[in-house]
């Protein structure tokens, strides 16, 4: 006789499958990848036997393949081990996260910063350390699953506004006093951008805090990301497993706020730190993105190539000006099927579902970096084109994307 908890993972597990919403982990090989030049040859990795073009990772400078920081995981390995061995508050915080905190803050102009092992849980541990029962937050309707996850821990009451929508939120802060209002640079789902300087000062003139989830936007966006960004950003969370091609997470913020955290928020207080190999990584990635600049430049040239030949082509895309270029099919089931037939030609692209995005908006979610080789880019958009003619979907507008965001 099965127990509850069997049974109810047996059905939920069924539900799932039958909705075509079950995620199942695939075992990747880097084989390939190895053998092939970094600089020249666009990611790619073997699944089964055969190898497929990588246009859902999150590497966007390419950097996780980049010799320099190959060698300077291995130097910063030798240098301290393969692990801290302790919490930051007993002996696990060493020199080589001290010189990346200060390298963060003389990047964006935040006086002191916080290193975590995920973005995740930097995001859930400043929402539920910062905020109480007491505070009202406001957020825009589209922020990442850790920030809601921290702020339910937390009490706080939470209002959200319409997406990008400055009227929505300056609606909120006036109608409540509020402790903050959260936003991400760039949105993972739909590739698009907050008006970060227009909500920076409705924040001021509210006097109330900005927080900004920068896990898709440093490293890679111009404007705020640099010594201004503390004039407009109280308080910055910035991954290093995106653009910087490694892993890792800092908050950044005042020297107080800092504090307090080290005081008061558990998962840092209570967890292994990150290893000071990875530090040393993520500082030499740090300033490895700062001296190139160039690759951004590829990564904005690969993006506008992708979009002008998906305009030439008829294929839809939600209008992304970023890395993250969606493109909304509707049906999970189509969607996985559209990704399936792409994968049977060589191109891996994600499919995003329910609840990762709202029902109706399953999508493709086609990722560029600077890594990419234009012949790949256009094999991609090609055989996109091809699987659309073949696979019926309704294919959602840019205009009816909009508005389910309301």
């Amino acid at each position: 006789m099965s127990s509850l908890l069997e049974t109810k993972i047996a059905a939920r597990q069924h539900a799932l499958r039958e909705q075509g919403l079950l995620r199942q982990r695939k075992v990747l090989s880097v084989e390939h990848a190895l053998n092939t030049n970094a600089s020249t040859s666009s990611p790619r990795f073997v699944f089964e036997g055969r190898a497929y073009v990588n246009f859902s990772s999150n590497d966007y400078l390419g950097l996780s393949r980049a010799p320099e920081l190959v060698e300077a995981l291995h130097l910063g390995a030798q240098t301290y081990g393969v692990g801290s061995g302790a919490s930051p508050l007993v002996t696990g915080y060493s020199d080589a996260h001290l010189a990346l905190e200060r390298e963060l803050c003389d990047l964006t102009g935040h006086e002191a910063a916080l290193l975590f092992c995920s973005g995740f849980s930097a995001n859930t541990a400043l929402m539920k350390t910062l905020f109480d029962q007491h505070d009202i937050v406001v957020a825009d309707k589209l922020v990442h699953a850790s920030i809601i996850d921290g702020l339910q821990d937390s009490g706080a009451q939470l209002k959200r506004f319409l997406h990008n929508s400055l009227e929505s939120a300056e609606r909120l802060l006036a109608r409540h006093q509020t402790s903050a209002l959260i936003t991400e640079s760039v949105f993972s789902m739909d590739g698009d951008c907050a008006p970060i300087s227009e909500l920076s000062a409705l924040c001021r003139q509210h006097h109330t805090w900005l927080i900004v989830d920068d896990a898709h936007g440093f490293a890679v966006l111009d404007g705020y990301n640099n010594a201004d960004a503390a004039k407009l950003i109280d308080v910055q969370v910035v991954t290093f497993g995106k653009a910087l091609g490694c892993q890792g997470a800092a908050v950044l913020g005042s020297q107080a706020l800092i504090d307090f955290l080290v005081s008061n928020a558990r998962e840092y207080i209570y967890s292994t730190a990150l290893s000071p190999a990875n530090a040393a990584l993520a500082l030499a990635a740090t300033q490895y993105s700062t001296a190139h600049p160039e690759l951004q430049q590829k990564l904005l040239e690969n993006i506008a190539l992708f979009k002008q030949l998906c305009r030439e082509a008829n294929v839809p895309l939600l209008g992304s000006d970023t890395a993250i270029q969606p493109l909304i099919i509707g049906d999970a089931r189509q969607t996985l099927q559209v990704a399936e037939e792409l994968r049977a030609a060589g191109i891996w692209v994600g499919a995003i579902r329910p609840p990762t995005v709202p029902v109706g908006s399953a999508r493709l979610r086609i990722t560029l970096t600077a890594a990419h080789a234009a012949e790949d880019i256009m094999a991609c958009v090609a055989q996109l084109t091809q699987v659309l003619s073949r696979v019926v979907v309704p294919l959602v507008t840019e205009r009816q994307a909009a508005d389910d965001h309301r």
